[in-house]
């Protein structure tokens, strides 16, 4: 007992190496090097921290009504915020309707919170989002139960933003699992059609898509037919995440080892049975982080529509600005639309690294 306890006690840590000194010491101070970066970083902080929250918040402006009250103050003029924010999050839809569009982002946003939540992931979900996607539809044209037809043009904002990336990756990420599928596929001609989609839609900038989407396209199509440019700016954006997915799906592929299909083989199991009980489950959790890292990129990228003249979020601040009497504080429009991109963004990162622990496979280092 005696050679034990001794035994228990050598194996302790150092006592330098406990506590926050103990993890200051290892972490911030464990070579001059260190030291020196440590330092230089802090008097970064202290330098900036301090002049940014007196910007931010002890010298911001929130209730004043002219852009001359607002530069007196010194500080940000979240009165301009207050004043746009409807226009910003809306867009020119009309004012005394925006409770539809605002409807429409609640239904999607709570949309994505039930999918996920693993007790959704079950047949019934894809009628959920059929009805969902119906009424947003509803709400955001009308022209049925009572509502004022409203055209798509008028459509802007954040309601864009949420229905340009919910239906693109939607679309997207079946499409991407197809194609990586094709790409190994044991049939040339399907194997080529797949390499060479994705290597084309690859080798060129989602912006280039969009211009070709919004000028070239109607170029080739019959006269007096023509696709709205909304629904172009979509399928655009769903081809090229697609090829993304493609081949971050055909990376999870080839990771799982050859042994997993000689068993499937050995039960009798056809492709597809393989595929979709073994091998695409197995897949799609290694590469998670990689899938994750795509859609928030789909859900940034889409403040590129703006090129082609849809009016989203990025759009509508620009708009914003431009009245004469608001001028000369696109810092605060900005970091208003830069905070709401945040907020989605970091909560699929964080939703993602909360979906890896569940599913763990032993793949974590």
């Amino acid at each position: 007992m005696t050679v034990t306890v001794s035994q228990a006690s050598s194996s302790a840590p150092p006592h330098e190496k406990q506590g926050l000194a103990g993890w200051l010491r290892a972490n911030l101070f464990s070579s001059p090097l260190n030291t020196i970066l440590t330092v230089l970083v802090a008097w970064l902080l202290l330098m900036s921290i301090p002049g940014m929250i007196e910007w931010l918040f002890i010298k911001a402006n929130f209730s004043a009504t002219s852009a001359q009250e607002c530069r007196a103050s010194g500080g940000a003029c979240w009165a301009f915020i207050v004043e746009k924010h409807r226009f910003i999050l809306f867009g020119t839809y009309p004012y005394d309707e925006q409770w539809r569009p605002l409807l429409a982002c609640i239904l999607l946003v709570g949309g994505i919170v039930c999918s996920c939540i693993r007790w959704f992931w079950r047949p019934f979900l894809v009628v959920f989002w059929t009805l969902i996607l119906v009424l947003v539809a509803v709400l955001m044209w009308g022209g049925v139960l009572g509502l004022t037809y409203v055209e798509n043009d008028r459509w802007g904002g954040l309601p864009i933003t949420l229905i340009l990336s919910t239906f693109g990756i939607a679309f997207a990420f079946p499409l991407g699992l197809l194609l990586a599928l094709g790409r190994r596929s044991d049939m040339p001609a399907v194997k080529a059609v797949c390499v060479v989609y994705i290597e084309l839609i690859r080798g060129v900038p989602l912006i280039s898509l969009l211009f070709m989407s919004s000028v070239m396209l109607p170029l080739f199509l019959p006269e007096g037919f023509s696709i709205d440019k909304l629904l172009r700016a979509q399928i655009a954006i769903i081809l090229f995440a697609a090829a993304y997915i493609a081949e971050t799906v055909r990376g999870g592929l080839q990771a799982i080892p050859k042994g997993q299909y000689e068993g499937a083989e050995s039960l009798g199991l056809s492709y597809w049975q393989t595929t979709r009980m073994i091998i695409l489950p197995q897949a799609l959790k290694v590469v998670i982080p990689p899938l994750v890292g795509i859609f928030i990129s789909l859900f940034k990228d889409t403040s590129l529509v703006v090129i082609i003249g849809i009016f989203d979020l990025t759009q509508a601040a620009k708009t914003a600005l431009a009245d004469a009497s608001w001028r000369g504080f696109s810092t605060e429009a900005y970091l208003f639309i830069a905070f709401i991109y945040f907020i989605f963004c970091y909560s699929i990162s964080r939703y993602s690294q909360s979906l890896e622990k569940q599913l763990n496979t032993g793949y974590q280092r």
